[in-house]
């Protein structure tokens, strides 16, 4: 079968005025949830567009690791593709895949910088040897295979085995301080349901319907 021609329905669900809440976080959690109940995986998968100096964009799959009325929070290295993209321009997109469930949420913002006590409360959080691959990676630069990536692994964590390691400076997270949401259902007959939110200069959210 070509490429072209394959195709399906799209009949899970619909997403009508009656669904749309003031505040569009409210509406997230729902979805969010509803994507975690349904065991879908990796739920809280999220691709991250940025863009560089010379405008190209550039997108990958980062976990959302906080969400609230303030924005989508996600950890990196700080010398890593996307923080330097970040750093010469804050603007950012993300997107929620949840085809699974026949629904996608697009976001559109800009980044702020966690600061260092909400840095060290998440990479205390994680897991010893997750820790540990912080220091092992210096992310996005070349390295000649993987057995060197896991020998420096395996260094620090032989040096690490009895000791706590400080929460490193080359890493942190950011906050997607949401302007525009959008909410995708999947509708029949390629009839999707759209709804877009808008934050307005006083601060409140608007709502409208957009054609599939």
């Amino acid at each position: 079968m070509a490429i072209s021609d394959m195709r399906r329905q799209y009949s899970k669900g619909s997403l009508s005025e009656s669904d749309i809440t003031s505040n569009p976080f409210t509406l997230f959690d729902k979805w969010l949830k509803d994507a975690i109940d349904a065991g879908i995986p990796d739920p809280t998968a999220m691709t991250v567009a940025t863009v560089d100096a010379s405008g190209q964009p550039s997108q990958r799959i980062v976990l959302l690791k906080d969400v609230s009325e303030k924005g989508f929070v996600f950890f990196t290295n700080l010398g890593s593709r996307k923080a330097q993209e970040l750093a010469v321009n804050p603007k950012v997109s993300c997107h929620f895949p949840w085809f699974f469930m026949e629904r996608q949420v697009r976001v559109c913002g800009s980044v702020e910088k966690l600061s260092v006590s909400e840095n060290a409360a998440y990479f205390f959080s994680r897991p010893k040897d997750s820790q540990l691959a912080a220091y092992a990676s210096k992310q996005s630069k070349p390295i000649g295979s993987r057995e060197l990536l896991l020998t420096q692994f395996k260094q620090l964590k032989d040096k690490f085995a009895n000791k706590e390691l400080p929460v490193p400076d080359f890493w942190g997270g950011f906050r997607i301080v949401p302007h525009q949401i959008e909410f995708w259902q999947g509708g029949e007959d390629r009839l999707h349901d759209r709804f877009e939110y808008n934050k307005t200069e006083d601060g409140v959210w608007a709502t409208q319907r957009l054609m599939p």
